[in-house]
């Protein structure tokens, strides 16, 4: 049964004139009772019943009439929501994020999304940048915000903002009084760091930053929750990093952030999809993200 036999019966149902019917439909008359035959061919009872005088529905056409329109309608709402995900304007996006996204990014640019795009649904994954890297490449992730640029051609990226990398230490440290420490500082001071895997970029950027400063970090542990390091950095007198925008907020867990100084290491955040599976959702988000940005980020004491 073809669907434009369906719409064909209904304007004869609302018409009961064939002339007219047929001039709704831009066809021939002929034309429309050939599909009218066709229909009532596959249903296999009269639906129309039309003298020299009249057209009207049999008891058989009546109730079709009903079921026949309400599958139309669902047609057409199937077809508008497959449009609506094509065209980016439905569905849901699996979002992997970091600390600095969630707070300077994510905020604005999810607002911008549901202006433009009410019918997208988000889920969002908080994940250090090697798994949520994993998570696009696998399909499970449809855009991550990472540190760095993914190194994989099967990756796209945009950066978004650069974010500076600094020390924590629990307020009894006697840094915690310190406005910045040089790098150099760092040398032969007991440090908590990650496993590069779980951060290369940051984990680069810190090593990176002890090598052009002459040192060699003092590695006593690797803990890759961000968390767990702030809880014992604040109950040790060791020191761990994190990114700036994480560590604004550290006072609220007992911990100081202090600046790192020649150099300063930093980190680029970069927004990553998957370079050959583009969809139209992951273009709305990269076209709510242009509309949310530029980023930057600010001390929150300098915010306004």
């Amino acid at each position: 049964m073809e669907f434009r036999y369906l719409r064909s019966f209904l304007a004869i149902a609302e018409e009961l004139h064939f002339g007219r019917a047929a001039q709704r439909l831009h066809l021939a008359q002929p034309s429309l009772s050939q599909q009218l035959q066709r229909l009532e061919r596959d249903v296999g009872v009269e639906l129309v019943r039309r003298s020299s005088h009249e057209v009207r529905l049999t008891p058989a056409g009546e109730a079709f009439r009903e079921e026949a329109r309400k599958l139309l309608d669902q047609v057409e709402r199937a077809v508008a929501a497959a449009n609506a995900v094509a065209m980016g304007r439905a569905g849901t996006l699996n979002i992997g994020f970091n600390f600095p996204a969630g707070q300077d990014v994510l905020p604005a640019t999810l607002a911008a999304l549901n202006a433009e795009h009410p019918r997208v649904q988000t889920q969002l994954w908080e994940r250090r940048t090697g798994p949520q890297l994993e998570g696009v490449l696998s399909g499970e992730l449809d855009v991550g915000f990472v540190y760095g640029r993914p190194v994989s051609p099967d990756l796209a990226s945009t950066e978004l903002m650069t974010v500076p990398v600094v020390a924590v230490v629990g307020e009894r440290h006697p840094w915690a009084g310190r406005e910045a420490v040089p790098m150099r500082t760092l040398d032969r001071q007991p440090c908590l760091l990650f496993r590069r895997e779980q951060s290369p970029a940051m984990h680069d950027a810190i090593i990176g930053a002890a090598s052009q400063a002459g040192i060699k970090l003092t590695v006593t542990a690797e803990v890759d929750d961000p968390v767990a390091t702030g809880v014992l950095v604040s109950a040790r007198q060791v020191i761990g990093f994190a990114s700036a925008s994480r560590a604004a907020r550290a006072p609220a867990q007992g911990l100081v952030a202090v600046p790192l100084t020649a150099p300063s290491p930093t980190l680029a955040l970069h927004v990553v999809w998957r370079a050959e599976d583009r969809t139209p959702l992951v273009d709305a988000l990269l076209s709510a993200i242009r509309i949310a940005g530029p980023f930057t980020f600010t001390w929150p004491d300098q915010r306004r």
